[in-house]
């Protein structure tokens, strides 16, 4: 199949699929005589593998990592666990900070109950004050701190 057609097979952007080919990820096509990619049912199997990694959030090096383990079934597979645990702490670790941000705009938005002319807007005030280093709803104090630091 061409790359268009693994692209469609797969969901996967032709150019995507480029760049792991020039990434090491998916081995090089064979070509056709007229120069065309021509990629076979390991390719998509493999691509496949990727999308489903990528869909876990797995970052590319990681991905490789478990595409040795998938050319060396006779492996340990305790490095496979490793991984997955870590990719789990910076998973864990960015939902914790999602719901740090998630109270911060709560803080925010409360500045904010109604509709009114924008010069009137707790919002835009909070925002400006934090902009000249003040404390602000969603950051308290911190801010100023982080602006004394940077200073």
């Amino acid at each position: 199949m061409r790359i268009g057609e693994l692209g469609q097979a797969t969901g996967v952007d032709i150019e995507t699929i480029r760049y792991y080919e020039k990434a090491g990820l998916l081995p090089p096509p064979a070509r056709m005589p007229n120069g065309y990619r021509a990629y076979g049912p390991a390719h998509l199997e493999r691509l496949a593998f990727i999308r489903h990694c990528r869909a876990l959030d797995m970052p590319l090096s990681e991905i490789k990592r478990l595409l040795d383990f998938v050319a060396h079934p006779e492996a340990d597979c305790g490095d496979i666990n490793r991984l997955i645990d870590e990719q789990l702490a910076r998973v864990r670790a960015r939902l914790k900070s999602m719901r740090a941000l998630e109270k911060q705009l709560m803080a925010l938005r409360a500045r904010c109950e109604t509709g009114h002319a924008a010069a009137e807007c707790g919002i835009l005030h909070e925002l400006v004050a934090a902009a000249h280093g003040e404390a602000c709803a969603c950051h308290g104090a911190a801010i100023t701190s982080q602006s004394t630091a940077a200073r």
